[in-house]
């Protein structure tokens, strides 16, 4: 194909993919579900699945293989700005009084699901044999629990807005726990992307400790140097946003090479970015940063969907899912539930929580991709689990309506006093925010 042909196709599939994705994003929030499932359902669909069974010479003119390259460019340069974005609003000081409940209810809802999974990878391994895993790895067993423990504080965030419960004892405590499981999530799953680093020239050993180098010097130099570079000169907020724009990437591209995935890079310059006086966000950097990634998050849709065969699975791959589905929500929303109740919630809000708790997302979609390409997941595992992620997500506002329901009351709550930004729950993140502009 002619190199002019090239740039044509793909910008006829960045078209589609544009206007399809966010398509799809609207339906599904005029549908009353987060507009990550309509996003989903659209990569999908596009895939070799739906679009590929159904019209092969179609799909084959409209995502040639010549511009997959280009796709998947424009799927990491949205993730990493999405992840900075997260990275950036993530505040663990909205933990406050609660601190005590919302650790306990974080590393509960994060270890059972884990060792649900971890355990399950262990006792059907004959079983995912059928699904193209024949050997079972230390790194694989873990991520089988990461998959299950994943909570995508975005969804969250949104579906706590929809429900009323923004500012209310459940809805603070379900989005301050979410934001702690984030953290020691996607710390685990560095930890096994790390070990699983097949073919990289520099052994694991090697690598994990330049990692730790690089982490302290991360965080001990590079807040107080963008601090003194951005925040007390009178930088223009352009040069300011494509500096730390740049960062991100850059630290991305470092953990890249270290085989953590970009996407931990993202995360950590987003936590160590300075703040302005007094802790507050800078609307400033965000806001661009929220335009930047609801835009252009639909192309990881569809780089995800690429890697969906739902006609790859047999009878064992859809009984997986069925069981896959059960426990991801079983033991996210009972150990959530059971650690607020204990925490001193009552009954219904801590059933709530624990609903709140098992939503997934983008967040599972991004770690799953990160284990398909390090060698962690196969195909039909990976469809396994996007198919549990859009499962789980769509079920948590059903679910979350049945607790009203069996309380006999609105979804509106006894409300606690709403903090400061610096002290209140995480703001919906731009991929799932609930506001006019679009986003999932």
């Amino acid at each position: 194909m002619r190199p002019d042909a090239v740039v044509t196709h793909f910008l006829f599939a960045s078209a589609l993919v544009l206007t399809a994705g966010h398509a799809a994003g609207w339906l599904a929030r005029r549908l009353k579900q987060p507009y990550i499932v309509g996003q989903l359902a659209a990569g999908i669909a596009l895939g070799p699945s739906l679009l590929g069974s159904a019209a092969p010479d179609a799909y084959a003119l409209l995502f040639p293989e010549q511009i997959g390259a280009a796709l998947r460019g424009l799927a990491q340069f949205a993730l990493v700005v999405f992840l900075f974005a997260v990275g950036y609003e993530l505040d663990l000081k909205v933990l406050g009084a609660r601190a005590r409940t919302v650790v306990g209810v974080a590393l509960t809802a994060f270890l059972v699901p884990m060792a649900a999974g971890s355990g399950c990878a262990l006792l059907f391994r004959e079983q995912l044999r059928a699904l193209d895993m024949p050997h079972l790895t230390p790194g694989t067993v873990v991520f089988a629990g990461v998959a299950l423990s994943i909570t995508a504080v975005p969804v969250l965030t949104a579906m706590v807005r929809e429900n009323g419960l923004a500012g209310t004892v459940p809805g603070v405590m379900a989005v301050s726990a979410a934001g702690l499981l984030d953290v020691i999530g996607w710390t685990v799953l560095a930890g096994t992307l790390l070990e699983s680093g097949e073919g990289h020239e520099l052994p694991w050993q090697w690598r994990a400790l330049l990692a730790a180098g690089f982490l302290t010097l991360t965080l001990v130099a590079a807040r107080p140097l963008l601090r003194r570079l951005l925040w007390r000169t009178r930088t223009e907020p352009v040069l300011r946003l494509s500096l730390l724009v740049g960062f991100a990437f850059a630290t991305a591209s470092v953990t890249q090479y270290l085989g953590l995935h970009a996407i931990c890079g993202a995360l950590l310059a987003g936590v160590v970015c300075p703040r302005e006086k007094g802790g507050t966000l800078d609307p400033d950097l965000l806001r661009p940063l929220q335009d930047i990634s609801s835009l252009l998050l639909p192309f990881f849709f569809v780089v995800s969907g690429q890697a969906v065969v739902l006609g790859a699975l047999n009878g064992t791959g859809w009984a997986a899912f069925a069981v896959v589905t059960v426990l991801a929500v079983v033991t996210k929303a009972g150990s959530g539930t059971v650690a607020a109740r204990l925490g001193g919630l009552d009954r219904d809000d801590a059933r709530a929580v624990g609903v709140l708790l098992s939503a997934r997302g983008l967040t599972e979609l991004i770690a799953l991709d990160a284990g398909l390409r390090a060698g962690l997941l196969s195909g039909p595992l990976y469809t396994v689990l996007v198919l549990m992620a859009l499962a789980t997500t769509l079920l948590t506002q059903p679910l979350l309506t049945l607790v009203d329901r069996r309380a006999g009351r609105t979804p509106l709550r006894t409300t606690i006093p709403a903090p400061h930004r610096s002290g209140g729950p995480p703001r919906a993140t731009p991929s799932e925010s609930t506001t006019t502009a679009p986003g999932p």
